[in-house]
């Protein structure tokens, strides 16, 4: 991989999350400025023009409370998957997040449903999974401090809340744990590593014990 290359992938690890942020505080500003209510873009369940929400829900948001309150978990998860998982991380992030959309409409309760929350569950559930599934120390390491900063955050799968689209934090859920086991093998996976052996190595055999070495004698014959 050329430097060119390499400076490109980093750049990316924060361009995508900073973009994706910035796109859904601009939605929100036109929103206000424009005295406009984009709640019926949101998916609504079992509805045919509710399908059009299975997209554009990821980027309403009802209030500046509910837009902060994504912003940064959006922010950091998406930076560490384009970190850790740069390989299918536009996978996950695209069609998880259409699939999280489809099953917030299949399953949810007659209402509109908007917000990034079921992208921040769905990059949660495939983050931390995925660390564990792995079994790479770096991953479960993010795994825990994930636990540590947004642990709380598994409780409102459950109707815990009036007003809060469980039914979406449930299918982001789900959808990115199902996304982890399909790409275990794929991204960051944990390497055996092999060592050359030195000339100091050979000297010794498989359990550890000194190899004789035989001289070679060189015998002269007269002529």
């Amino acid at each position: 991989m050329s430097d060119e290359q390499t400076l490109n992938d980093r750049k990316s690890v924060f361009l995508i999350p900073f973009l994706y942020v910035f796109v859904i505080w601009f939605i929100y500003w036109i929103e206000i400025q424009f005295q406009f209510n984009f709640n019926k873009f949101g998916v609504y369940p079992r509805d045919l023009m509710g399908l059009r929400g299975v997209i554009l829900t990821h980027f309403i948001h009802s209030d500046t409370n509910h837009l902060f309150g994504n912003s940064i978990p959006l922010f950091v998860l998406l930076s560490s998957l384009f970190y850790f998982y740069r390989e299918v991380a536009y996978k996950v992030l695209c069609y998880g997040g259409v699939l999280t959309g489809l099953l917030t409409w299949i399953i949810a309760r007659e209402s509109y449903h908007i917000g990034a929350s079921g992208v921040v569950y769905l990059l949660f559930s495939f983050v931390f999974f995925s660390g564990i599934i792995r079994k790479h120390y770096r991953l479960v390491a993010l795994s825990l401090i994930i636990i540590f900063l947004y642990g709380s955050m598994v409780w409102y799968v459950l109707p815990i809340k009036d007003g809060m689209s469980w039914e979406g934090h449930l299918s982001g859920f789900l959808i990115g744990f199902i996304f982890a086991l399909i790409y275990r093998k794929n991204g960051i996976i944990k390497k055996e590593y092999q060592f050359s052996k030195t000339d100091f190595d050979l000297l010794f055999d498989e359990n550890g014990n000194l190899i004789q070495q035989e001289e070679e004698i060189n015998t002269e014959e007269d002529l």
